[in-house]
């Protein structure tokens, strides 16, 4: 690594972070950059760009936040070779790899090359005539006060389902547990090619989320009837969406790239973070002894 880029949360502190990545650097002789209007607070050593250069300059990206901070990374890294290291600040950080006391040995790790990337699934739409691109998922969600939102979903150009919810959700892996997971959505692996569509609140008679195909084409078609939807890309409201309107979503495969360094596995971070529970009747049973000696715990 050669490069390195940060992608800072605009308000928490995060100079401990900072501070890590520029004493690696220069240990290193690595150049770091940092978009101007975030480092400019900290009055550090990087080397201030723009968000748009941030990604062409760095062989590395950090992200330094919570998990609203590494999606923002990843559209920048978005057809980028920067792969994303993330770093928690907040409070969940389910998409972040390390915590802050961690960050020294996460790079070292990278150094040694004792690291693997993994691809990270997109999906794109226009609204309003602009293209738009979500890591996490696209939603079209009811106005409070106005009427629910009455969604047909069509996969293939060919009508499947309608629902009547509050929302309706087009999820990737990664955002599984995000807005899907809390509308009732299944967990899935971020190494699973699919997209999920799950309906918040639904008052319909037909009320189960899908998992599609990602190479299969979905289509959202607002329904008369319905109120006006706001389109949230990411947790972001992009624009509005009417009667008669119909958003086309593609799936792509490998928009982007984050450091995994082995610490632990998505299943282990899942039930960790989401605080996911066995049943009242099940009675844990430790594992055998050989089956630990045959998994054992990977070391950074």
């Amino acid at each position: 690594m050669h490069s390195v880029g940060m992608v800072l949360h605009p308000q928490r502190d995060s100079a401990e972070a900072v501070n890590a990545v520029l004493g690696w650097a220069s240990r290193k002789g690595a150049k770091v950059f940092g978009i101007e209007d975030e480092i400019v607070r900290l009055n550090c050593a990087a080397t201030p760009v723009t968000a748009d250069e941030l990604a062409k300059h760095s062989d590395l990206l950090v992200s330094i936040g919570g998990d609203g901070t590494m999606l923002r990374a990843m559209r920048l890294a978005d057809g980028r070779h920067s792969p994303v290291l993330g770093v928690n600040l907040g409070k969940l950080g389910f998409l972040a790899e390390v915590d802050v006391p961690d960050l020294p040995a996460a790079l070292s790790a990278i150094d040694a090359h004792n690291y693997t990337i993994e691809p990270r699934l997109a999906v794109d739409c226009t609204i309003t005539d602009e293209p738009v691109t979500a890591f996490n998922d696209i939603a079209v969600v009811r106005v409070p006060g106005d009427h629910l939102a009455a969604v047909a979903v069509l996969v293939g150009g060919q009508p499947f389902v309608s629902y009547s919810a509050d929302a309706i959700i087009v999820a990737t892996p990664t955002g599984s547990t995000a807005y899907s997971f809390s509308a009732g959505g299944p967990i899935v692996s971020p190494a699973v090619e699919a997209l999920l569509v799950t309906p918040a609140a639904p008052h319909s008679a037909y009320n189960r989320g899908l998992v599609l195909s990602a190479p299969d084409p979905v289509s959202l078609e607002v329904l008369p009837g319905s109120g006006i939807l706001a389109v949230e890309v990411d947790g972001r409201v992009m624009g509005h969406a009417q009667p008669g309107d119909i958003l086309s979503i593609t799936a792509r495969p490998a928009a982007a790239q984050v450091v995994r360094l082995g610490m632990t596995t998505f299943y282990q971070r899942a039930r960790r973070k989401l605080g996911i529970a066995d049943s009242a009747e099940v009675t844990r049973v430790a594992p055998a002894p050989e089956a630990v000696a045959a998994f054992p715990r990977p070391q950074v």
